[in-house]
């Protein structure tokens, strides 16, 4: 036995991920007294600056905008009462096929084993027992995402640490419903163009495919609030729009699909820790 605590360690691209994906799980561990570790991969500096001014428009201060929004993940983090928070510091890359994607010291342009091997110092440092991270995809085509993702997995080959690990994702089975909140909650949204319909329809996986279904609807005021705190995003971040008692019903179930097990634990399971305790 040992004293060490069952650690999980959620690795994210960019301040205000740690919340949408995973705010519910990591709300909902640290309260039964797991330890909680959240690493960052980037800056965000491609995020929204004050007043929302857009990334390329005159005003846009990148190193501004990172400031602040490491501001607003530590604000978050207290939310989510995360225990230990590691950046990597990376530039935020922008979206595929921004100017950022070339840009020197880009997280897109780092290469994998450079950022797999900081962070697989700190998977020796932290010994998870579970790592949380995105599928191949970055679950809809971010660059450092699918980077998080990239240098996620070749970071567990450099240990010799087994930890479960698993990918986030989303039932296709709500993503209609998903459709459905944003027309009522955006009244004056057009009608979906099909190949947009198509695409959202691709987001995820169907049910029958998802092994973890973690209720954290208990969490969910906190998930919220973690999400507000990132207020400077706030108007790319239509999920506050919902208010809290909407989010709530709609947001209290996180579902992950589990790659990496040596527990033996069932599976379609209700716990990322189902075998460790």
């Amino acid at each position: 036995m040992t004293d060490r605590p069952l650690t999980l360690m959620a690795v994210h691209a960019h301040p205000d991920d740690e919340a949408t994906g995973t705010g519910g799980v990591l709300a909902r561990y640290a309260a039964e007294g797991i330890r909680t570790v959240l690493v960052t991969c980037t800056d965000g500096g491609c995020g929204d600056g004050p007043g929302g001014v857009k990334p390329g428009d005159p005003g846009h201060d990148p190193a501004a905008v990172a400031a602040m929004r490491r501001q607003e993940l530590e604000a978050s983090c207290e939310v989510l009462k995360v225990s230990e928070l590691e950046m990597l510091d990376y530039a935020d890359s922008g979206m595929m096929g921004w100017p950022g994607n070339d840009a020197p010291g880009s997280f897109w342009q780092t290469p994998v084993q450079e950022g797999a091997a900081r962070l697989a110092d700190l998977m020796r440092h932290y010994r998870p027992d579970v790592v949380v991270t995105y599928d191949e995809n970055g679950f809809y085509g971010h660059p450092d995402h699918i980077q998080a993702h990239r240098i996620t997995m070749a970071a567990l080959e450099m240990t010799t640490l087994t930890p479960k690990v698993y990918w986030t994702t989303v039932p296709r089975s709500g993503m209609q419903r998903f459709g459905e909140i944003m027309r009522e909650f955006q009244g004056d949204m057009p009608e979906p163009d099909p190949a947009e319909t198509a695409a959202l329809a691709e987001i995820g996986l169907p049910d029958d495919e998802i092994t973890t279904w973690v209720d954290t609807t208990a969490f969910s005021g906190q998930k919220f609030d973690a999400l507000a705190a990132h207020a400077s995003q706030g108007e790319n971040i239509f999920f506050l729009r919902m208010g809290k008692e909407r989010f709530g019903e709609f947001m209290g179930m996180e579902t992950f699909v589990r790659v990496q097990d040596a527990t033996g634990a069932a599976v379609p399971e209700s716990d990322l820790f189902a075998g460790l305790r």
